[in-house]
């Protein structure tokens, strides 16, 4: 059975079992990638979905519809809230000035360049980054946050989320270009 989003999200609100399973269903996956991008660690990603779902469906109460795809945008907001909570939590969320030595100025990778590496071996240097710069790269280039509003979700400067979103694409630069130099 495939349900309409609204009656999905209104019998989710009245606890309907069927319903939170066809929830979990159709949204599992997706509400998955997110916490991998967190958490860089699967087995971790998958703690964080199960307590993204728990908390999801606490507050059924407070979620309103705003149309389609609202359901999957507030259920996508509360996972990213409990990766990044997960991070605080066990003090993981770090700022390093210098994890590698990394260019005051970095050359960004061509499209055809990045077209020439595959999906997964991109998440995966990106899954490698320190959790810091991993969290500010997600927030900003993948969540499509502001620095002023990364700055208050995290408890950091803006100069600071500037700064590391910087070290994060230079060292994904980096990467992107020895992994190229090995597969000419």
């Amino acid at each position: 059975m495939n349900m309409e989003e609204r009656i999905l999200a209104e019998r989710c609100k009245a606890g309907d079992n069927e319903a939170r399973r066809e929830l979990y269903t159709r949204y599992g996956g997706r509400l998955l990638s997110i916490c991998l991008r967190y958490a860089g660690d699967r087995a971790v990603a998958e703690d964080l979905l199960h307590d993204a779902f728990l908390k999801i469906f606490g507050a059924f109460d407070r979620f309103a519809w705003r149309g389609e795809g609202s359901l999957r945008a507030w259920m996508e907001r509360i996972t990213v809230n409990v990766a990044l909570e997960a991070l605080r939590r066990k003090h993981r969320l770090h700022y390093p000035v210098t994890v590698e030595r990394l260019p005051e100025q970095y050359e960004e990778p061509t499209s055809a360049e990045m077209a020439r590496v595959p999906y997964e071996v991109l998440r995966q240097m990106i899954s490698e980054l320190p959790d810091g710069y991993r969290t500010i790269f997600n927030l900003f280039c993948i969540e499509e946050l502001p620095h002023r509003e990364i700055a208050e979700r995290l408890g950091i400067s803006e100069k600071t989320s500037s700064s590391q979103l910087f070290r994060a694409k230079a060292l994904l630069a980096r990467r992107i270009r020895e992994y190229l130099k090995k597969d000419e």
